[in-house]
């Protein structure tokens, strides 16, 4: 496998990195206008508790284990449940932002084909929150769940009714999943450890995490699977490029493709869908 995908990552590693300033620009104004439509949901709080009683008796129906079952593992300790709340609200972020800044640096040709697919599957989040605002298992009575994040902390949210920063009702898909899933598919691909497969542990611990603090639902993660799937279904990692000699420095032009390098890039294209 690493013999097979290393012609094909070399190539795509010699593509242009990006510049800086634009990607800055270009990601915190993605974030901005997905922060501002996110408000845009707030306020439908009866349909919110109506879609959650919609996706609760799906979820029962189709025998999906219960979001109870991971909570009570939790709380066996609160040093445990601490460490869960810790980790839904503070690895989101950070773990997605270094993983992007690790591409830009090490490999830019990643990076681009990664962003292109974080802001594919963000900008369909933010349309389904805005036509299906779903609120978290810890507001539904149905449930039966902790509000984990209030009962032992640290919690990122305040109370529905005055918290003007974030979207409450903004469940499905679960973004915490989607990033996540994102973040190790993109470092598996990009990299050749044979450890590269334990990436995968991060959206595993993440999935945990935000049913387990009943923050999502499994059908939040389900969703952002199937929208993730999608998006990488559409969005291949750029064509190659290379320099060429008696150019200037800067100057990239198609790579030379012999059959052998057509069947070892196919091979990583095959894996990336």
């Amino acid at each position: 496998m690493n013999a097979r995908t290393e012609p094909a990552r070399a190539e795509t590693d010699a593509i242009a990195r990006p510049p800086l300033v634009r990607e800055l620009l270009l990601v915190a104004g993605l974030f901005l206008v997905y922060k501002s439509g996110r408000q845009l949901a707030t306020g439908h709080t009866g349909e919110a508790f109506h879609n959650a009683d919609r996706v609760w008796d799906l979820e029962r129906t189709v025998h999906l284990p219960g979001e109870g079952s991971v909570q009570n593992l939790l709380l066996h300790g609160d040093t445990l449940i601490h460490v869960a709340n810790t980790y839904y609200a503070t690895v989101h972020f950070p773990a997605t932002a270094a993983f992007l800044i690790w591409l830009y640096l090490r490999r830019p040709g990643h990076y681009v084909w990664a962003r292109r697919v974080l802001a594919v599957v963000t900008a369909a989040a933010l349309v389904v929150h805005l036509t299906f605002p779903l609120a978290p298992p810890r507001m539904l009575a149905a449930a039966g769940l902790l509000d984990t994040g209030q009962v032992y902390g640290p919690s990122v949210y305040g109370s529905p009714e005055t918290d003007h920063l974030s979207n409450q009702f903004a469940a499905m898909p679960s973004l915490h999943f989607g990033w996540a899933l994102m973040v190790a598919i993109g470092l598996i691909v990009a990299t050749r450890s044979r450890w590269r497969w334990l990436w995968l542990l991060h959206p595993l611990l993440t999935l945990l995490v935000i049913v387990g603090t009943a923050n999502h639902y499994w059908l939040d993660a389900i969703v952002a699977t199937a929208m993730l799937g999608i998006a990488l279904a559409l969005i291949h990692l750029p064509q190659h490029t290379a320099p060429t000699a008696g150019r200037g420095a800067g100057t990239l032009v198609p790579a030379p493709r012999s059959e052998e390098a057509g069947d070892q890039e196919s091979v990583l294209v095959g894996a990336v869908r």
